[in-house]
């Protein structure tokens, strides 16, 4: 049985290295975007899931250890590894994200303030699934093991509690479908 985190869940499709260029490109090749750093941390944390044996992994867990928390205290963003990560996900704005989700989708783009987790504390494992390219407002919490469905837009502060169909525009508190996106 797989123990979740316990195995490198970068895409598999491209190298670590080329998997950081691309990051570098999507954050518009500016080395000092916040975001850029967190993803970075991120994939280097996967990364180091498959270095065998432990011993040989285990300084790169001290540096990962390292690097996370300097990221958390300067940039105000948590993304730990264990987070499935989708290529070319964009992190626009520092501060204030707590992105704690079963996996976020390829072309992502997530703005600041953003909540993704668990709805209440004996509930740990029922988080958020983003599919890809969805565009996450300012502010906006998304909790408990919910599905937001490719192609859809979540507008500014909105608090998601229940699943979002594709291509849908949901607002308010709690967040309701208030139309469907052009689908061509």
């Amino acid at each position: 049985m797989k123990v979740h985190g316990s195995t490198n869940e970068n895409p598999k499709d491209i190298s670590f290295l080329a998997l950081l260029k691309e990051d570098f490109i999507t954050h518009d090749k500016d080395i000092l975007e916040q975001g850029l750093w967190a993803v970075a941390v991120h994939r280097f944390g996967n990364w180091r899931m498959g270095i065998k044996p432990k011993l040989l992994r285990a300084p790169l867990t001290v540096l990962y250890t390292f690097l996370f928390k300097w990221v958390e205290w300067t940039c105000g963003i948590t993304l730990h590894y264990t987070v499935k990560l989708g290529r070319r996900v964009r992190i626009w704005h520092h501060s204030g994200m707590i992105l704690h989700a079963e996996s976020i989708g390829d072309d992502v783009h997530i703005r600041h303030n953003t909540t993704m987790g668990i709805v209440r504390i004996f509930q740990n494992f029922e988080l958020p699934v983003i599919e890809d390219r969805v565009d996450i407002g300012a502010g906006v919490c998304l909790l408990g093991k919910i599905r937001i469905g490719h192609d859809s837009i979540i507008g500014a502060n909105a608090v998601v509690l229940k699943d979002i169909p594709p291509f849908s525009v949901a607002v308010g508190n709690p967040a309701k479908v208030i139309k469907t996106v052009n689908k061509g």
